[in-house]
């Protein structure tokens, strides 16, 4: 009789031992008994009984996925190709095992749909200028349709977007064009700033007597280092005025000879 007890021991520590799952840190198990989904195993090990109970080990962490690239038609009726990342988690594991059948597969599949119906309702520009915008948009309609399978779709981001070549090209001589209007616009305005400081300048040495003839010494002073032999000046009739009696005869015959050189 002890020997039937103790062969009866060691096989029931025998099963035991077989028994023996372990599900780590990053894991949750799904414990099926007779078929029937009993609980969630937390990480450490735990019991399952062979024949009676199966179970199926779920990786809970951020997961990372490429969406394909693939075609899509933006509102204004180009076509492109889009391709992007998604991060989600399960924060269910009962639910992603017993909801839907290979959650992966179903959460990229729905990214691609959503990407494609989502780039539908915008136009080309709206889709280069406002990505982070799209983005969240498309994350919240993919976290509302996943939330019943215990998925949560952290974030979603949009990688690339190819245009077709002849698009390339237009928006290049858009480019080059918008660029071509920003350099005749600030060349303008710099010409405007410039003719408004020379009306000031000339409005202050109108108003005093000696500045225009102080103006028109300087630039003679100049005109004397250049290597030319033939000079044409101009002399304003104002730097006459801001002379009379003899001293603007002087001053015109000094002018006269060094007009002669």
């Amino acid at each position: 009789m002890s020997g039937f007890l103790t062969t009866v021991i060691i096989i029931v520590v025998i099963i035991i031992l077989c028994s023996i799952r372990q599900i780590n840190e990053y894991q949750r198990g799904i414990l099926f008994q007779l078929g029937k989904y009993k609980k969630v195993m937390n990480p450490g090990w735990n019991i399952v009984l062979p024949i009676f109970q199966s179970y199926q080990k779920v990786d809970v962490r951020t997961k990372a996925v490429d969406v394909p690239e693939q075609d899509a038609i933006t509102k204004d009726n180009v076509t492109i190709r889009i391709n992007a990342v998604i991060y989600y988690k399960v924060f269910d594991a009962g639910k992603a095992v017993c909801a839907v059948e290979n959650f992966q597969y179903a959460v990229s599949q729905l990214a691609q749909t959503t990407m494609r119906n989502v780039v539908g309702t915008v136009s080309l520009d709206e889709l280069l200028t406002q990505r982070d915008k799209l983005s969240s948009e498309i994350c919240k309609i993919i976290d509302e349709a996943t939330d019943p399978w215990g998925i949560k779709v952290e974030n979603v981001e949009l990688k690339d977007v190819k245009l077709p070549e002849e698009m390339q090209r237009v928006m290049g001589k858009v480019a080059e064009a918008e660029r071509e209007k920003m350099a005749v616009i600030t060349k303008s305005v710099g010409e405007k700033e410039a003719a408004v400081n020379l009306a000031e300048a000339a409005d202050t040495m109108s108003a005093s007597a000696g500045a225009l003839h102080l103006r028109t010494l300087s630039t003679l002073n100049d005109l004397s280092s250049d290597q030319s032999n033939t000079i044409i000046f101009a002399v304003p009739i104002e730097v006459l005025r801001a002379f009379d009696g003899t001293k603007g005869e002087q001053v015109a015959d000094v002018i006269k000879k060094i007009s002669n050189k």
